[in-house]
């Protein structure tokens, strides 16, 4: 299970350093294999191989009314391992769909990490929170 935020940047090549805290797990349990795909909300996600394995199982035994769906997930989907140092390459095409640049933030979800453009989430948290707060009972109710 990854949870915690780690602000980092990817080096020229696009290569991102994994957390030290989340390598002995991706080593281990994933064989140092992830899979990279795109996330509905922006930025992409990252998983370790295993749990791509049954997503992906899952996407396919959709049926052909959910090809987008499938479209989405696997038709940009990349494997990549973990390199000696503990870095993975984000594609370049996987950069630009997610409009990741250099300063990222990476997020443990989970089963699965988020990667983000840092600016592009800072904007995004900061309008969720305020749609929340706008939205929530408690706001209703003391007419804030």
């Amino acid at each position: 299970m990854f949870q915690g935020t780690s602000s980092l940047s990817l080096d020229a090549k696009g290569r991102l350093s994994m957390p030290a805290r989340y390598l002995d797990a991706l080593r281990t349990e994933a064989g140092g294999q992830i899979t990279v795909t795109r996330n509905p909300d922006g930025g992409l996600n990252l998983y370790p191989r295993p749990v791509w394995e049954e997503a992906r199982a899952s996407l396919a035994a959709l049926p052909s009314s959910e090809q987008w769906l499938k479209r989405f997930y696997l038709g940009s989907a990349s494997d990549v391992e973990l390199d000696g140092t503990g870095r993975v390459l984000i594609s370049p095409e996987l950069r630009e769909l997610a409009g990741i640049s250099r300063d990222v933030l990476l997020l443990g979800v989970g089963h699965r990490f988020e990667l983000w453009d840092k600016a592009a989430y800072q904007a995004k948290e900061a309008a969720e929170m305020m749609e929340n707060i706008r939205n929530s009972d408690a706001a209703r109710m003391l007419k804030l």
